[in-house]
């Protein structure tokens, strides 16, 4: 869902006066380098890796997709400004998807950097490496608790069978516990646990310079997806907005996303996605005032999505099943807020005012 005041497709980066996904290395701040990486998406078109220079060699704030024309870029962007993969010490991963971390453990593990990333995202990891044991996707028993089965059998259908790669998966050096200090060279980047997109995020501030580093928590023109996540985390919506509120709570400090142009304001943007979150949940009490117990997709297809507020059935089966899981998520926290309740059915989970 896009909330911003800019499309991300059309969102000019003041570093470098460009659209936010032209190729470079742009300066940010003394020593910090923003380098767009491409991905193999048709929603989002690339993944904003920062570099940051320390006295002892870099630390990269995630890696992208393992994809060669994301690689080749990435060695090209660092001979720019003088460095190469030999001058990576560590990488810190915001997340565990793999537009953020599977180029981060395949390179860090080539050139000998450390790879740090969110101890609550071991699970996820783990079913990577046990998918092959599994009898269908993870994702789809979630899609079925949804009320989202049609869907569920239109991904397993487009499914090609291919299992992940263990490379692009291999576990990292560095499991980050809790909120923690990462020094590089003079600078001190504090990683701030901020749950919710998934279970193990981080966000990491570099409070002297007044930047984040937001990975996915914080994006200036969209929203990140809630509820995507397997294995299913509890309550993820309520995780995420009281992880807006830890960061809320931080400074007021320049916003570097993963997707989409720098930004000014941390501030400004935490309290328009807060505002936009509880919109969303004041229609899914509506929609369920409306038609009485229903499930999540029910209560998606009366919601709209994008920021040209398409109609459910307008989406792609891909999007109609983030749609599905992410309203389930708005409900869950009604629940947890004492407005709804939820029954278990052979037909998803049913919603209902309280």
């Amino acid at each position: 869902m896009t909330t911003g005041g800019v499309a991300t497709g059309y969102a000019i980066s003041p570093d470098s006066g460009e659209h936010w996904a032209a190729e470079g290395a742009w300066q940010v701040a003394d020593g910090i380098y923003r380098i767009p990486l491409p991905l193999p998406l048709d929603a989002l078109k690339a993944i904003n890796v920062y570099v940051v220079a320390g006295d002892d060699g870099l630390t990269l704030i995630d890696g992208g997709w393992a994809i060669p024309v994301a690689r080749e870029l990435l060695d090209k962007c660092l001979r720019n400004i003088g460095s190469g993969f030999g001058d990576i010490r560590r990488f810190l991963v915001t997340h565990v998807h793999r537009d953020h971390f599977t180029m981060a453990t395949v390179l860090g593990h080539e050139v000998g950097a450390e790879v740090a990333l969110g101890i609550d995202e071991r699970p996820a990891l783990e079913l990577m490496h046990s998918v092959a044991d599994l009898d269908e996707s993870p994702f789809l028993p979630v899609l079925r608790t949804a009320g989202a089965a049609g869907i569920a059998e239109m991904w397993a259908a487009g499914h090609d069978g291919e299992l992940p790669d263990p490379v692009d998966w291999a576990f990292p050096d560095l499991w980050i516990e809790g909120d923690r200090t990462f020094h590089v060279g003079r600078r001190r980047i504090d990683a701030v646990h901020t749950p919710g997109h998934t279970p193990g995020h981080y966000v990491f501030a570099d409070q002297a310079e007044g930047v984040l580093f937001a990975g996915d928590h914080v994006l200036p023109t969209i929203t990140p997806s809630i509820g995507f996540t397997v294995p299913p985390a509890d309550q993820p919506l309520g995780q995420f907005m009281q992880s807006l509120a830890k960061v809320r709570r931080l400074p007021d400090m320049r916003i570097l996303p993963a997707h989409g142009p720098v930004a000014p304001s941390t501030y400004t943007r935490v309290d328009e996605l807060l505002t936009h979150h509880e919109t969303r949940l004041d229609l899914c009490l509506e929609s369920l005032k409306a038609r009485g117990p229903v499930t999540a997709t029910v209560v998606a297809r009366d919601l709209g999505w994008t920021r040209h507020e398409h109609a459910f059935d307008e989406l792609d089966v891909f999007s109609r099943g983030m749609a599905a899981m992410e309203t389930k998520a708005h409900l869950e926290l009604l629940v947890a807020r004492g407005q709804a309740s939820a029954v278990d059915h052979p037909d998803g989970v049913v919603f209902a005012v309280s």
